[in-house]
């Protein structure tokens, strides 16, 4: 097998350092208590060195349980600030930090835009965090761009990050041309939901390949940059989607993948 390795570049600051994300994770939603707690580490075990977690997912103990327990040093962890829970940005940092077993978080998201607001004040505390080396990067997650530079102008800081859902049928190349253009890194989640997996772009190139269509998901996302955390608490099959290094899609199969989301 050979595991992805890839990463991307994710600002700490604003003209400061970077931080290196890989460019596959494993997302955690539902992985709780011991089952849970089990399957992280099966996907430490099988090379896994980013896990996205989140305040509402309510396993940010297990996640750092497993991590601490794996005893590795490069693991990156994301974690996200309910939209709820604005105006309380200190009280659940020091919570999650808490959970996670970490002095310092990687990366700390918004995780849905309060209210349907940009917010530019609890950005404005999600910066200040950063700022006091409590967390290395901050972003956000589910806002347009009409939301991102709303916080730009605002702050005069852009979110590193912006999670969204994303796979095949939903890329845009406007929109990821956009986001490169700000220098914002994105990040899907649920990429196998938002792909319709008997597409026949997907069945031919993973036929081609000798690989699952699962694994031309991930894939393609690495040769397009963005950050992918499938989620899976099968050890099996967390192996399987991050063993995308051994092959690389034509650009011809790329093109008719991309094509799915028009």
């Amino acid at each position: 097998m050979s595991y992805s390795s890839a990463t991307t570049d994710v600002r700490t600051a604003e003209g400061g350092d970077v931080l290196a994300l890989p460019l596959v994770g494993l997302g955690t939603y539902g992985l709780r208590g011991e089952a849970g707690y089990r399957s992280l580490r099966d996907a430490l075990e099988v090379g896994y060195r980013l896990l996205d977690t989140a305040t509402m997912y309510e396993n940010e103990d297990e996640v750092g349980r497993a991590v601490a327990d794996a005893g590795l040093p490069d693991v990156r962890i994301t974690t996200k600030l309910r939209q709820s829970h604005a105006g309380r940005e200190d009280e659940f940092l020091d919570r999650s930090l808490r959970l996670l077993r970490v002095d310092v978080l990687d990366l700390w998201l918004i995780h849905w835009p309060p209210d349907g607001q940009a917010r530019p004040d609890v950005w404005e505390r999600m910066v200040a965090a950063r700022d006091a080396g409590r967390v290395r990067a901050v972003g956000v997650s589910n806002y347009s761009l009409a939301q991102i530079d709303e916080l730009t102008a605002a702050t005069g800081v852009t979110p590193a990050v912006n999670q969204v859902k994303w796979g095949p049928a939903l890329h845009d190349a406007d929109l990821l041309a956009a986001h490169r253009d700000r220098g914002v890194v994105l990040e899907g989640y649920s990429p196998f939901k938002a792909t319709d997996r008997t597409a026949e772009p997907l069945r031919a190139a993973a036929d081609r390949h000798g690989v699952s269509v699962e694994q031309v998901v991930v894939r393609w996302h690495v040769q397009h940059g963005v950050v992918v955390i499938p989620k899976s608490g099968d050890r099996d099959r967390q192996a399987r989607n991050l063993d995308v290094d051994g092959f690389a899609l034509t650009d011809d199969e790329v093109a008719a993948i991309d094509a799915l989301g028009r």
